[in-house]
């Protein structure tokens, strides 16, 4: 059984369109990984098209936050393989291309060989307030799927942690995510 590793999965469309989307990437081990996209989305139907794709790791928790509710627009470069993008605040990455695929109706599950890896900076790791913005990033992308009073009650839990050990990085995830399960449920967090 693989282990997760909270990632930012990057992929294009055949016009080469960018998508960002944050994701926990089963890691087999050193050259290949386990992507399981739900067959709802953009990276699920890039992944399923072209077979291919970059796994950032970095360290920047805004870059989390702005993907699990949004599209973001960040800086990039060419992959040295595969036709995909590198994210320029990536501390490394893997490229991949896709040589199993299968999963159940709702979620794919890729089987990926890693064609290439870089290396851009050390990853410095998280502290408790980057590990509760990854919680509170997933949070907000179950805003749909769990009661109201529970996401709010996760919210206020992870917020006492960023309050107490947060940078400024941090506190601007949180601040973005904040706003928009406020926007997702109607009221306060």
């Amino acid at each position: 059984m693989p282990f997760l590793i909270e990632s930012i999965v990057t992929t294009v469309d055949a016009a080469g369109t960018l998508n960002v989307a944050p994701m926990g990437v089963g890691w087999e081990d050193s050259d290949e990984l386990i992507l399981q996209p739900w067959r709802n989305t953009t990276t699920y139907r890039n992944l399923a098209a072209t077979g291919e794709a970059v796994v950032n790791l970095t360290d920047d928790v805004r870059i989390f936050a702005a993907a699990a509710i949004s599209n973001p627009v960040f800086p990039t470069r060419p992959a040295a393989i595969v036709a995909g993008l590198v994210l320029e605040a990536a501390c490394s990455w893997r490229e991949v291309r896709v040589e199993e695929a299968g999963g159940t109706p709702e979620r794919a599950r890729f089987r990926a060989r890693v064609v290439h890896h870089g290396f851009a900076r050390e990853f410095l790791g998280f502290n408790r307030a980057r590990n509760a913005v990854l919680e509170a990033a997933i949070l907000s992308t179950r805003t749909s799927l769990l009661p109201p009073a529970e996401i709010r009650a996760g919210f206020q839990r992870l917020q006492i942690v960023v309050d107490k050990t947060a940078g400024a990085a941090e506190r601007e995830a949180m601040d973005l995510l904040a706003a928009h399960v406020r926007g997702a449920l109607g009221d306060g967090v």
